[in-house]
């Protein structure tokens, strides 16, 4: 039987990966594998950030069947709604993760092991090593059983703060960071509800190209973290039979909209998540799928490839098997959906919806994080980097997704008699610094302290100030 290891790679944008075309060479050992297996071009994660992003990951649900929308002070998913290692154990494999998120998302795991990094070493962090230490003792576990395993890695590199230990943290910069007479980042360090938290790791920063660097420079510390378990795999004869998947929860914003260095926003750069997957004795070598695929997708094709595509069935996986994309380059020209239904509850709480052609984003309450109370509408034909919003210019199309997205909602909420998560649960409320995150909201909501946060049990990647919750 097959063997899997899913990774994901908290936090990395597709396009910052080097096999997805960007311009550094960020990730040589990633890209390897996807040479070697299969590449999917347009893959999104439609519910962000971390907790509805790999909830959706391992049950090939959206956020209206497993109700998770947000971090902290979000209820569990019904015991009905399975996670992938549960619906695996029951067939027989042996389930592991190298993993801190907790909560709902160790059912059905016969081992985790965690990890922990000193965040008081504010000159770098070794995230990446402590992960891999923890992957490698749970894979010569997993190896050792005399059954199929499951492994679930998580990464966090490519997560705030951006601070790579040496060499890493000089890879890709050069340059005074530090240059007085550079300003690019005095927007950012005029926008007062992140500025501490960004103070606390990038103090006195004046160039914006400087965090930028880093972050690539975090994606290719977290690679070269990698090649070990790849490493690894090659000495326990395991390669050949078993399924690699690497993916992501979400992307980054980096500069491109003013929502510097964080996971809010319901653009591309967030939501345009890599899917890789390699397996010789089951994928063809070198191939790239185009078309809109979604984190709905990743259980139901999992389970497909290993002779389980009636599990997905019987737990009724909105989700769609790639397989078929993989088989035939024609039923790739469009992917699993026409229309991606997004959804984010961050800083702010918004919908959106995304086509080959359009992306409207509709907030629920405003204004938001940054001020703004405008529905938003982007031609991604001509306007890829959604910088011009059209949406007074276009009523007819925002009227035509407006109605899309609304008719969805009904469909999805008869579909599973569950409530609309999304405008019952709070926006998660949380610290930064030393003070605190007071979102704008049409309807005020109780606040979290610093001192004594409102979910107590979360993954001990406890990041200073407001990664708490991420």
């Amino acid at each position: 039987m097959t063997n899997v290891i899913l990774i994901s790679l908290d936090t990395t944008r597709a396009d910052h990966l080097s096999c997805y075309g960007h311009f550094r060479l960020t990730s040589p050992h990633i890209d390897r594998v996807a040479e070697e297996g299969v590449l999917f071009t347009e893959h999104f994660s439609p519910h962000i950030p971390t907790y509805p992003g790999h909830t959706t990951m391992m049950t090939g649900k959206d956020v209206y069947a497993h109700q998770i929308t947000s971090q902290s002070g979000t209820p569990e998913p019904a015991l009905g709604v399975k996670m992938l290692a549960e619906l695996l154990r029951e067939e027989g494999y042996h389930c592991a993760a190298a993993d801190n998120l907790g909560r709902w998302f160790s059912r059905g795991f016969d081992q985790i092991e965690t990890y922990a990094w000193d965040y008081s070493r504010k000159e770098s962090l070794r995230k990446g090593e402590a992960v891999l230490e923890s992957t490698l003792k749970a894979l010569n576990s997993a190896a050792a059983q005399d059954k199929p395993f499951f492994l679930f890695v998580h990464f966090w590199d490519p997560h705030t703060p951006y601070l790579p230990p040496p060499p890493f943290d000089r890879i890709f910069y050069r340059g005074d960071e530090r240059d007085p007479a550079c300003t690019s980042m005095e927007a950012l360090w005029e926008f007062e509800p992140f500025k501490r938290y960004f103070a606390e790791w990038m103090p006195g920063v004046t160039d914006i190209e400087f965090p930028k660097a880093q972050y690539d420079a975090e994606i290719a510390y977290m690679d070269s973290c990698f090649a070990s378990l790849l490493t690894r795999l090659d000495e326990l004869a395991l390669t050949a039979d078993t399924l690699l998947v690497l993916t992501a929860d979400h992307g980054e914003e980096l500069d491109e909209h003013g929502h510097w260095f964080d996971h809010h926003g319901l653009y591309d750069t967030n939501i345009h998540i890599p899917l890789i997957m390699r397996c010789p004795t089951l994928l063809p070598a070198g191939k790239r799928v185009g078309g809109l695929t979604r984190m709905l997708d990743l259980a139901p094709t999992l389970l497909d490839l290993l002779g389980l595509g009636h599990v997905a069935q019987r737990e009724n996986m909105l989700g769609t098997s790639l397989v078929p994309l993989i088989e035939s380059p024609s039923a790739s020209s469009r992917g699993t959906a026409d229309m991606l239904h997004l959804t984010e509850n961050t800083w702010m709480k918004k919908r959106g919806v995304r086509t080959h052609e359009w992306k409207h984003i509709v907030p629920l309450e405003t204004p938001d994080v940054h001020g703004n109370s405008a529905t938003e509408l982007y031609h991604l034909t001509t306007d890829p980097g959604e910088l011009l919003n059209v949406a007074a210019d276009r009523p007819e199309i925002v009227s035509s997704l407006t109605r899309a997205m609304d008719e969805w909602i009904a469909d999805r909420l008869a579909e599973t008699g569950l409530p609309d998560p999304l405008p019952v649960q709070p926006i998660p409320l949380r610290s930064i610094g030393n003070m605190e995150l007071a979102v704008p909201s049409s309807k005020p909501e109780k606040e979290a302290s610093a001192s004594q946060p409102a979910d107590d049990n979360l993954e001990s990647s406890d990041f200073v100030g407001y990664e708490r919750d991420k």
